[in-house]
């Protein structure tokens, strides 16, 4: 007999609490609904119901298998979902969210292939460093930098942000190079007005230390801060996708090198795996293959751009 028709037949008398009622409701005989459960039986080899003729209840046996059981049914309907979006062309609008420094280094240039692959997707991508209300605002899709995630929602990770500490040439001559990490005290920093407090968190051999510093600007987007350090500002730390062209072109210099600021996730966030449009699924999966990897696409860019930077 058919298994998942007998695991349902089971989930439906466990709910129901009567073979009758149960039978009355999957559109079957009693006679029909007791073969499916005794199937059921027979594949978990276990007992899962005590049946007599005034009460049914189920066994301890029945009671562990039931939550497995019902995950069965949804996995199985999840599968045929899924099996029947995949026979039409993924269309319709997406909304997607990220930070601004992400959309315009990163995120951009990977939706405008993923649409020339997919050319009846239509996207719609906001950008901002707030966190974003996904059901408030109908957003499909954030991709966040974050280290929190909310349990509510589904994260899918894609990349780990790495950051550095750079300053520009100009500033440094004017103040001096950065030796050792409590040398940062002494420095004018630049904070982003949601992050870190008046510190910075770095590790060095494993170990972690907090260093006290000046905050000399603040604001609180990441292309604004990386536009006030090439400016000669002062410190600050910046994600390494937002770099190639500053550490590449020599307009910045990495201070501590040998000090690692916080590793922190990115993630494509979302609200359900059940149902989610074609689209949806095709998009992460998309931005998991371009961005996943022990090292970042930006990373490995960088990583070759310094080893020639030297070498040359």
């Amino acid at each position: 007999m058919d298994r998942l028709t007998a695991v349902r037949v089971f989930v439906e008398v466990a709910d129901r609490g009567s073979l009758t009622l149960a039978a009355e409701h999957l559109d079957m005989s009693a006679a029909m609904v007791s073969r499916y459960l005794a199937a059921a039986e027979d594949w978990f080899d276990a007992r899962l119901l005590h049946r007599t003729t005034r009460k049914l209840s189920l066994t301890d046996a029945g009671l562990a298998a039931l939550p497995a059981c019902r995950q069965m049914l949804e996995l199985a309907e999840e599968a045929r979902f899924i099996a029947a979006e995949r026979s039409r062309e993924p269309a319709g609008v997406l909304r997607v969210t990220t930070t601004a420094s992400f959309a315009d280094a990163q995120l951009t240039p990977v939706l405008i292939d993923f649409q020339r692959q997919y050319p009846q997707v239509e996207i719609m991508l906001s950008v901002g460093d707030k966190p974003t209300d996904l059901v408030a605002d109908r957003v499909d899709l954030a991709v966040r930098i974050t280290n929190t995630l909310d349990p509510a929602m589904i994260a899918r990770p894609l990349a780990r942000c790495r950051s550095m500490l750079c300053a520009s040439p100009d500033y440094l001559q004017r103040h001096g190079l950065p030796r050792t990490a409590d040398d940062l005290r002494q420095h004018c920093c630049i904070a982003h007005a949601f992050g870190i407090g008046k510190q910075y968190r770095l590790s060095r051999n494993g170990a972690t230390l907090t260093v006290p510093v000046n905050w000399s600007f603040h604001t609180n987007e990441t292309a604004v801060l990386r536009r006030a350090v090439l400016s000669g500002a002062g410190i600050g730390m910046l994600p390494t996708y937002y770099l190639d062209d500053g550490l590449g072109a020599g307009r910045l210099v990495h201070l501590l090198p040998d000090y690692e600021p916080e590793v922190l996730g990115i993630h494509a966030i979302y609200l359900s795996r059940q149902h989610q449009p074609l689209a949806l699924r095709l998009l992460v999966d998309f931005l998991a293959a371009r961005f996943g990897g022990e090292l970042a696409p930006w990373d490995l860019a960088l990583n070759e751009k310094l080893v020639s930077a030297v070498a040359g």
